[in-house]
C-alpha cells in the first residue's frame, strides 16, 4: 500500500520586497501525514512566569496582616475586604465579579466559622480560596467524548489569540490520552495558515487534513466535511477543526464559523482567547457566545500576563467553564484547567498535585525509589546527585518547578533571577571528577579541586561551592526523607512527614526505647538474620515515591510552611 506523501518544505530563495508571492489555490481535500513520532522539543528555553502574581503579592500581604490575631474585629474584616477588592481590580478583573466575591467573603468572615475558629485568620484564607475555586469554575470541565464515530472538536477565536499552535497542542495532548487525532486547516484566509498547521503537525507527529493546492481558494465548510469522513476511514478517533479568524469581531467571520459548526455537528466548540488583552477579551467571548456559541473557553498567552484577570472573569460573565490553559511556547505547555489548583496558586498555596503529575510522567518510578533508599540510608553520592538533577530537566526550569512548592512567593525574585545555565555549569564539574571523587567526595582536597576547575573551565570557588553545597543539601534533603521534612511541610512526598509518617513515628519511638532491648545481638549469624528481617519489613512499608495515595492536607501544610534555614542560597 503506497503512503501518503508528507509536505514539501518551502523554496528558501529571496524575494524582492517590491514583489508580492500569488497565494497559491486551493482545490480538492487530501490527507497529508506526518509519522514523527518522537517527542516534540522546542528551542525555547523561557518557561511561564508565575500566573497572577501581582495578585498573588498582594493577597499574601494582606493575610500577612491577620496572623497572630486572636479574634477579627469588624474593622479587620472591613480592611481585608478592602484591599481584596484593590487586589482583584488591580489584576484586571471585571468589576461584577469583583463585587460579587468580595460580598461573598464577607458575608462568610462575619459568621460563624470565622468568629468560632482558633484560628481566623487562617479560616478567612480557607474562604477566599474557595470563593476563587467557585469563580474560576468550582470543579475541572473534561471533555466530552462521541459515544459512536470521531469526537469533532471546533475552534473558534479571533486572529491573533494563537488557535492554529493550540491545535497542535491540543492534538498533541490527546495522543498522551491514547486517541489518535486528526489536524484539519479551515482557515484558508491567512496566509500560511495552512502551511503553519502542517508544521505544527509535523512536530508532535499528528497528521493533518488540508487543501491540495489547485484551482480556487477552498470552501472552509467543504474542507470541515470531508475531514470528518477521512477521519472515519482512516479511523481518527478525534478531530480537532482550526478555524480562521479576524482582528476584529465581524459578520463574515461569525457567519463563517458558524457554517462549519452547522456542517460538522461538533461535539466540542471551545473559544480561544488571549488572556492578555485583559478587559476586552470579555467583550469578544460575549460577542461569540452570541453569533456562534460554544461549551468551553482556553486561555493561551497566560505567561505573558502577570495579572490574569480575564480568566477570573470569563466563566463568571459567559457562564462557560476555562476547559485548557496553555502557558508557554513549547508544544507540551499546555494542560487541563484545574480551578482548585488555580486558587491554590494565586493564594501561594503552590500546585503540588501537578508537580507530582508532571514527576510521574518524567521519572522513572524504580530509579526515584532507588534515591530514596540512598538518601535514607545517607550513600546519596555526586553521581545520584547529577542523575537526580537530569530527571529535574525533563520537569522543565528549576524556576518552575520551585514555582510549584508552598510558599516560593517568599524567594520570588530569587527564583525570577535564577540562571538556568548553572545546572549545565554544574553538570560540566560533577562530569570532571573521578569516579572515586563522585562516590566520595570527601577525597577532593585542594589539588583535586584545582584539577576539576582546570577540567570543567570554572573556578576553583565554584568547584568549592559546589562541593560545600552539595553537603548541605544532602543533609537537608536526608532529614527530610527520614521523616524531619521542613517546618510546617509533610516531608517528601511518600517519605512520611514531621511527627505524621510512619518512618518519623518507628524512628521517634527507636529513639525513646534505646536500651538492652534496641542492641543488636552478638551473634553473627542473628545479627544477619535480625538485619535481613529489619530490611524485609523496611521494603513491605516503602511508599510509594511520588506520595500518591497519602492522605496529605497541602492546604495546611502551605499555610504553616517555613522555610529551612538558608534554603535561598541554593539559588545563587
Amino acid at each position: 500500500m503506497a503512503l501518503p506523501t508528507t509536505a514539501r518544505a518551502p523554496s528558501a530563495r529571496a524575494v524582492p520586497s517590491n514583489v508580492h508571492r500569488r497565494r497559491p489555490a486551493r482545490g480538492p481535500c487530501r490527507l497529508r501525514s506526518v509519522f514523527e513520532t518522537s517527542t516534540p522539543t522546542d528551542d525555547s528555553d523561557e518557561d511561564a512566569t508565575l500566573l497572577f502574581a501581582t495578585l498573588s503579592d498582594r493577597l499574601t500581604a494582606t493575610f500577612k496582616n491577620l496572623r497572630g490575631k486572636g479574634r477579627l474585629s469588624e474593622a479587620d474584616i472591613d480592611a481585608t475586604a478592602r484591599e481584596i477588592r484593590i487586589a482583584l481590580l488591580e489584576a484586571d478583573v471585571a468589576l461584577p465579579v469583583v463585587k460579587e466575591f468580595v460580598a461573598a467573603v464577607k458575608e462568610r468572615a462575619r459568621g460563624v466559622e470565622v468568629s468560632q475558629a482558633l484560628n481566623p485568620a487562617q479560616q478567612v484564607v480557607k474562604i477566599v480560596n474557595e470563593e476563587l475555586v467557585e469563580i474560576l469554575g468550582g470543579e475541572t470541565r473534561r471533555l466530552r467524548y462521541a459515544k459512536t464515530g470521531p469526537t469533532v472538536i471546533m475552534l473558534a477565536g479571533l486572529q491573533g489569540a494563537g488557535k492554529t499552535t493550540l491545535a497542535a497542542k491540543l492534538a498533541l495532548w490527546l495522543k498522551e490520552q491514547g486517541k489518535t487525532p486528526l489536524l484539519v486547516a479551515c482557515d484558508l484566509q491567512r496566509p500560511n495558515a495552512v502551511q503553519q498547521l502542517q508544521v505544527n503537525g509535523e512536530k508532535v507527529g499528528v497528521p493533518v487534513f488540508a487543501p491540495e493546492p489547485g484551482n480556487g481558494v477552498g470552501d472552509p465548510v467543504s474542507v470541515a466535511k470531508a475531514s470528518v469522513e477521512e477521519a472515519k476511514r482512516k479511523l481518527h478517533d478525534v478531530v480537532i477543526v482550526d478555524t480562521a479568524g479576524r482582528l476584529g469581531v465581524d459578520a463574515e467571520m461569525m457567519a463563517q464559523a458558524a457554517g462549519i459548526r452547522d456542517a460538522v455537528q461538533p461535539d466540542e466548540v471551545l473559544f480561544v482567547v488571549d488572556a492578555m488583552i485583559g478587559q476586552d477579551a470579555l467583550t469578544t467571548a460575549q460577542a461569540f457566545l452570541d453569533g456562534v456559541g460554544y461549551d468551553g473557553v482556553v486561555l493561551t498567552k497566560l505567561d505573558g500576563d502577570a495579572r490574569g484577570g480575564a480568566a477570573l472573569s470569563i466563566r463568571h460573565v459567559t457562564g462557560r467553564p476555562v476547559m485548557f490553559a496553555s502557558s508557554g511556547e513549547k508544544m507540551t505547555d499546555f494542560d487541563v484547567f484545574h480551578p482548585d489548583r488555580m486558587a491554590s496558586r494565586i493564594l501561594d498555596m503552590g500546585d503540588v498535585l501537578t508537580l507530582i503529575e508532571q514527576a510521574e510522567k518524567a521519572f522513572d518510578q524504580e530509579e526515584a525509589m532507588r534515591a530514596a533508599e540512598k538518601l535514607t540510608g545517607g550513600d546519596f553520592t555526586l553521581d545520584d546527585f547529577l542523575a537526580q538533577m537530569q530527571q529535574l530537566k525533563k520537569l522543565g526550569s528549576m524556576s518552575s518547578i520551585l514555582k510549584m512548592l508552598p510558599g516560593m512567593g517568599q524567594i520570588r525574585d530569587q527564583i525570577e533571577n535564577f540562571d538556568e545555565r548553572e545546572i549545565d555549569r554544574i553538570e560540566a564539574i560533577i562530569r570532571s571528577m573521578t569516579p572515586a571523587e563522585r562516590a566520595n567526595p570527601k577525597l577532593i582536597d585542594g589539588s583535586r579541586r584545582a584539577r576539576i576547575a582546570k577540567g570543567s573551565g570554572r573556578s576553583v570557588s565554584d568547584v568549592n561551592g559546589l562541593v560545600d553545597r552539595f553537603f548541605e543539601a544532602r543533609k537537608m534533603m536526608m532529614q527530610m526523607a527520614r521523616g524531619g521534612g521542613m517546618p510546617g511541610m509533610p516531608g517528601i512526598p511518600g517519605m512520611g512527614g514531621p511527627g505524621g509518617g510512619k518512618r518519623a513515628t518507628a524512628k521517634q519511638k527507636a529513639k525513646k526505647g534505646k536500651g538492652k532491648g534496641a542492641r543488636k545481638s552478638g551473634n553473627p549469624a542473628k545479627a544477619a538474620q535480625e538485619a535481613a528481617a529489619a530490611k524485609a519489613k523496611a521494603a513491605e512499608a516503602k511508599p510509594n515515591p511520588f506520595g500518591i495515595g497519602e492522605d496529605i492536607d497541602y492546604e495546611a501544610a502551605a499555610e504553616n510552611l517555613q522555610l529551612p534555614k538558608d534554603f535561598s542560597k541554593f539559588l545563587k
